[in-house]
């Protein structure tokens, strides 16, 4: 019987604790598809989707590592690693649609420097640009998970966002199962500019944050002057 256990590749451009961390969940995931075939991709990928600190940009590779060794089709990891995906994004659909935005508005009457109107804002905006914020969204590290709360929370059709969630993931998928597959024990080198998309939105999304306290901050300091 031939031995298909595979052997993972090591970064070696990783400091130690970064490579321990990689190395670990790249062996629960092969492991987890050795076990259970492509259905593994798929699971591996749902939890992904569920705790956004999972790295896509490990799992997803790995899947197409698995699949250039005969474990299963290339076919088969993208269809299961897109069912993960669909699967993990209507969990947190599902999440939107029972906090609703009533409840959030309620939240937000609680919470310094927010108001219920904000709430309106966003719900109003979604309906507007809902679904190209999901489809794009989905080829984005971090709101690939997180934009799937707003669309339930502003009662997005089930169909059409559970088209537009595929659509972009197979996208972004396909990337990734791609670079695993053609890369093979290389399949690392696709983390590095990954990495950098990632530090991009990380840093966008602080400013966007720092922006909209500076400008809330502002505007209550003048509303206590006027009286």
């Amino acid at each position: 019987m031939t031995d298909t256990t595979l052997t993972l590749p090591r970064a070696s451009a990783e400091t130690p604790g970064d490579q321990s961390w990689l190395t670990s969940l790249a062996d629960w995931t092969v492991s987890l598809m050795e076990i259970i075939g492509p259905v593994g991709a798929g699971v591996a990928i749902a939890l992904e989707n569920l705790f956004p600190p999972l790295p896509s940009e490990v799992v997803l590779p790995m899947a197409g590592l698995t699949a250039s060794r005969g474990s299963f089709t290339l076919f088969e990891a993208l269809l299961w690693t897109t069912i993960g995906s669909v699967v993990g994004a209507f969990a947190l659909y599902g999440l939107g649609r029972w906090l609703g935005a009533a409840r959030l508005r309620a939240v937000a009457a609680k919470v310094p420097l927010l108001h219920p109107e904000d709430v309106d804002r966003t719900v109003a905006w979604f309906e507007r640009h809902g679904g190209k914020a999901v489809f794009f969204g989905r080829m984005v590290p971090i709101f690939r998970s997180l934009i799937s709360i707003p669309a339930g929370v502003a009662k997005m059709p089930l169909w059409r966002f559970g088209l537009l969630t595929a659509a972009g993931s197979l996208i972004w998928n396909t990337i990734f199962v791609l670079a695993g597959y053609l890369l093979g024990e290389n399949w690392h080198i696709i983390e590095q500019y990954a990495d950098i998309l990632q530090y991009v939105v990380i840093a966008a999304v602080a400013i966007g944050v720092a922006w909209f306290l500076y400008v809330r901050v502002r505007s209550l300091l003048a509303s206590r002057r006027e009286v």
